[in-house]
């Protein structure tokens, strides 16, 4: 007969599980996402290009459309740096740095006034 009542580690294992298998698929969305944000950014600076190349008057309606692009451009190229960077991932380096960077001030003193 099993048993109706899960131990405390395998509840504490399949909740863990079931975090790390979020992260996988959040994850999976974030690429997914970059490289369709890739691809366009890619198509929008080649339509780009190719408009910038043709000798256009002041007031075509190409330019309008040229200016919408570069607008495009530039949001896409601030989404991509934000998906691909976020604050959280500094969060551990950074205390890392204030642990050991306290230490050695600390060791620093105290090696200092032995010396002295």
């Amino acid at each position: 007969m099993p048993p109706t009542d899960e131990p405390l580690w395998e509840e504490e294992f399949n909740t863990a599980l079931a975090q790390v298998e979020q992260s996988l698929q959040d994850l999976k969305q974030r690429r997914q996402q970059v490289q369709q944000d890739s691809q366009t950014l890619k198509d929008l600076q080649q339509k780009q290009q190719t408009l910038k190349g043709q000798k256009l008057p002041k007031h075509h309606p190409l330019k309008a459309e040229l200016e919408q692009i570069e607008e495009q451009i530039h949001l896409l190229e601030v989404q991509l740096e934000s998906r691909l960077f976020r604050w959280q991932s500094l969060q551990e380096p950074f205390w890392q740095v204030v642990r050991f960077g306290g230490l050695g001030i600390v060791l620093g003193w105290l090696l200092k006034s032995c010396t002295s």
